[in-house]
């Protein structure tokens, strides 16, 4: 009764809403209703059973920040405050582009993310139980970052462009997609110009036993970058089984630092000593990839696929610094110059094999990685001082480097209900060859490697979902920590490689829990355990006053580690986000000449909020947290509290914005400083950095799209080497 009586009014309703629209239409006046407009934002973490994935469109703050800003707030990310990015606390993992390896990621990975516009990416993918598909390298695990790339027919763009100051500069970058036919292409590219004005640098080192004495040293740098970068994938559908693809991708960087030191070391066996360096270096960069991929569908079922892939790629780097020294007093060291030429080659050979079978999804395949890598490095001094410097052959030598990495993998994949699981098993077989030419030294490596991967996901009704997993991890040492070559450009403080480093085997056990809603919120927790970990040694020599960093297979590392990612809409115009990783180490090992242990809590937290105001106003606020973080056995660095204030604002909407950001407000500069302590000198260095800074960029977004690019499922992803 109650359901007719409610019938009966609205038709009773709507009849006198026609009668009176029929009246009005007599009327020379019409009047119309307010538009309604329904908004709901797109939810910004998803998790799988092996990863976590952030959408970076879906998170306002991307349109006018730099993709390296960005990465704090993703859950398990931080940024230190040298800007590196860590996973889980650790500098040691891969980083993918679109799924693919790509060695523009590997030359200078802060530069090129503080080049890159967030808003011209899609999501970063967090990969910490990567499956047996993925190379065994990569200790805490993957990242993969997904561009921008609308996938419909016709063209769309992405253009951006800011200026900032003090320090750095212009930059730009953006990406474009294609689509006629068959025929798919998508582009990205970019440039960027940092300039950092001087700034200052100290280093006190205190020595004891025999040769006790104190080295004080202070001085001036600066420094100009430049780089570019720019990768594209073309796709060509032969027909609905057949898909041929290529990807290209370059970055290129040139680097100037010029700056001057005074020393002054007080030795109790040598006496007094004091001189002056002024100190110039450049280093140019130009790193490229080529891959080509074909995708052989199957007609009795479209979703087992054949794949072949082959990459190439080469980096080359050309070093030079020049040292002249001023004003000596009790010290001989002559002018000097450091040449150094870096040539890598790598190809890529891989097939996969995609078979589903009821509810099972099988996967396997094989890939050969063949590298070849070399040294050319060399020392001139000028002992005569008449600015002729002559070469000598008892510092300098040619290093060549000979890698190859065979592999085959199985996994499953299997979904029940509400379960999600995925198994497999990866073997490994690593050849190391590498020769001295001045004295005809060899360092030969053999080793085989099995690498198990397991991960569980279970999703609930309310849309909440638990993952966990285990699996074991690879860290290869790659040419920048084999490589023997000296770096002298401070005649004290000594850095080197050890051609005769092993590879690292670690174990990781990992659990999650991710609640979804208008409140969104992941907890991870993680152990993980490695033992001959290759860590940065610094030692003493008394006969030569020189402390030398290098790198040494030494000691047992403890990580556990907790992280909480909390995002939140407080109102339809008011969102804020929380991103906190808590780390306990334990580190233990030999270390020049003495037994070290350490157990510090190390911790990093992320505050950031935003306001849409009327009219397309947005402002945002943000706050970073750092505390001290371990630098191998020996060392730790300072922490630090840096903020960040900006404002956008949407000129024509969906297509052109503007925004402006503040950091560090009043605070002009930040010294970072390192303090390392071993068995019979204690050590600490301060680096002044710019630390405030302003930012304008400007956004514009232009074309229409319709249809779908078809991408290779499979295609090659090196992982495997660390550096």
């Amino acid at each position: 009764m109650k359901k007719l009586t409610s019938i009966i009014v609205l038709c009773l309703y709507f009849n006198c809403l026609s009668l009176s629209a029929q009246e009005q239409s007599k009327q020379d006046s019409v009047q119309k209703l307010n538009e309604v407009e329904v908004t709901a934002r797109k939810a910004l973490i998803k998790q799988k059973p092996d990863r976590i994935i952030y959408n970076l469109q879906a998170d306002p703050e991307s349109k006018g920040s730099s993709l390296l800003n960005m990465m704090k707030k993703v859950p398990y990310l931080t940024v230190d405050a040298a800007d590196r990015v860590l996973l889980k606390g650790n500098s040691n993992f891969k980083v993918l582009l679109n799924g693919k390896p790509s060695v523009i990621l590997e030359s200078n990975l802060s530069d090129l993310l503080k080049t890159m516009p967030a808003n011209t990416i899609q999501s970063i993918e967090v990969i910490t139980i990567p499956p047996s598909k993925y190379d065994a390298e990569g200790l805490a695990g993957i990242i993969n970052i997904i561009t921008l790339k609308k996938t419909e027919n016709g063209y769309n763009g992405n253009l951006n462009m800011y200026q900032q100051f003090p320090a750095a500069g212009p930059s730009g970058g953006g990406s474009l997609t294609l689509k006629q036919g068959k025929l798919g292409v998508s582009a990205f590219g970019g440039a960027g110009w940092n300039d950092v004005p001087e700034t200052g640098n100290s280093t006190v080192r205190s020595t004891t036993g025999a040769s006790s004495g104190l080295l004080t040293q202070t001085g001036k740098l600066k420094s100009q970058n430049n780089n570019g970068y720019f990768g594209t994938e073309i796709s060509y559908e032969i027909d609905s089984l057949n898909l041929l693809s290529g990807q290209f991708n370059f970055y290129g960087n040139h680097a100037d630092e010029s700056g001057r030191q005074q020393f002054m070391v007080d030795q109790s066996s040598t006496g007094l000593q004091q001189y002056g360096l002024d100190n110039s270096g450049r280093a140019s960069t130009k790193v490229n990839d080529l891959s080509l991929n074909y995708q052989l569908g199957f007609s009795a079922d479209k979703r087992r696929l054949l794949t072949f892939s082959y990459q190439h790629s080469t980096n080359n780097r050309n070093q030079f610094n020049q040292v002249l020294v001023s004003n000596p007093v009790n010290y001989q060291l002559p002018d000097y110059q450091q040449r150094n030429k870096v040539r890598f080659s790598e190809q890529t050979m891989q097939i996969d094999y995609v078979y589903p079978t009821g509810k099972f999804n099988i996967e396997s395949g094989i890939k050969a990685i063949l590298r070849d890598q070399s040294s050319n490095f060399q020392y001139l001094s000028d002992r005569i001082g008449n600015d002729n410097f002559e070469f000598q052959p008892d510092q300098s030598d040619l290093f060549n480097y000979s890698q190859k990495v065979f592999s085959a993998y199985n996994s499953y994949a299997l979904n029940i209900k509400s379960w999600s699981f995925q198994a497999g098993l990866r073997i490994e077989q690593t050849v190391v060859d590498a020769q001295f030419v001045s004295n005809a030294s060899e360092v030969a490596q053999r080793y085989l490697r099995l690498i198990p991967a397991l991960s569980a996901n279970k999703n609930f009704p309310s849309g909440n979902s638990l993952n966990f997993g285990f699996t074991q991890r690879i860290k290869r040492p790659g040419i920048n920590r084999l490589n023997p070559f000296v770096n002298r450009s401070n005649p004290n403080f000594e850095t080197t490689g050890n051609p005769n480093l092993e590879a690292v085997l670690v174990n990781d056990i990992q659990a999650g829990y991710h609640i979804a809603g208008k409140t969104s919120i992941t907890i991870g927790l993680d152990y993980s355990f490695l033992s001959n970990a290759d860590l940065a040694v610094a030692t003493f020599d008394p006969v030569t006053q020189i402390t030398r960093t290098s790198y040494q297979n030494t000691g047992r590392i403890d990580g556990l580690s907790a992280f909480i990612n909390v995002s939140r809409s407080i109102t339809r115009k008011w969102n804020a986000s929380l991103n906190v990783n808590l780390i306990y180490f334990y580190i233990a090992g030999e270390a020049d000449g003495g037994f070290v242990e350490k157990k510090l809590l190390t911790s990093s937290v992320n505050l950031s909020s935003g306001y849409d105001f009327n009219q397309g106003w947005r402002l945002n606020g943000n706050l970073n947290i750092q505390s001290r973080n371990p630098t191998g056995f020996q060392g730790t660095t300072n922490g630090m509290i840096s903020t960040a204030l900006s404002i956008n604002k949407e000129i024509l909407k969906d297509k052109l914005s503007v925004a402006a950001v503040a950091s560090n407000l009043f605070v002009k500069y930040r010294d970072a400083k390192t303090f390392t302590n071993a068995v019979n000198f204690s050590q600490t260095s301060v680096v002044q950095n710019y630390f405030n800074s302003y930012r304008l960029s400007i956004n514009y977004n232009f074309g229409e799209l319709k249809g779908k690019i078809r991408k290779n499922q499979r295609e090659i992803r090196n992982n495997d080497q660390s550096n």
